[in-house]
């Protein structure tokens, strides 16, 4: 099946720059960039508050760890937010589209 990698990213062309590599390098199929977004977090033991975009990744589950690693070397944050998401179902063909533009 399919997956959605979830992060955030403070700086919108940066987050361009990150959707740009996962497509070109094939890991993902497509990125949705939300700007925009408030994040609320604890960091180093102090509660910030950041204006953030969220970067939403669609590929297949066979490209899930490697698309993990590239972007953990990509982003600029110490610890960047990469949470996966499956994706248990929706359009048969738009899956398959997924799973096209990432072998």
């Amino acid at each position: 099946m399919a997956s959605i990698i979830y992060s955030t990213i403070d700086d919108l062309q940066a987050a361009r720059r990150i959707a740009n590599t996962l497509v070109e390098e094939q890991l993902v199929a497509c990125v949705n960039i939300v700007p925009g977004i408030e994040s609320f977090y604890r960091w180093k033991g102090k509660i910030e508050i950041e204006q953030e975009n969220l970067i939403l990744a669609k590929t297949t589950d066979e490209n899930v760890e490697k698309t993990i690693q590239r972007l953990k070397v990509i982003h600029p944050y110490e610890v960047p937010d990469i949470i996966v998401i499956p994706i248990t179902g929706g359009l048969e063909e738009y899956l398959t589209y997924i799973k096209n533009q990432t072998e």
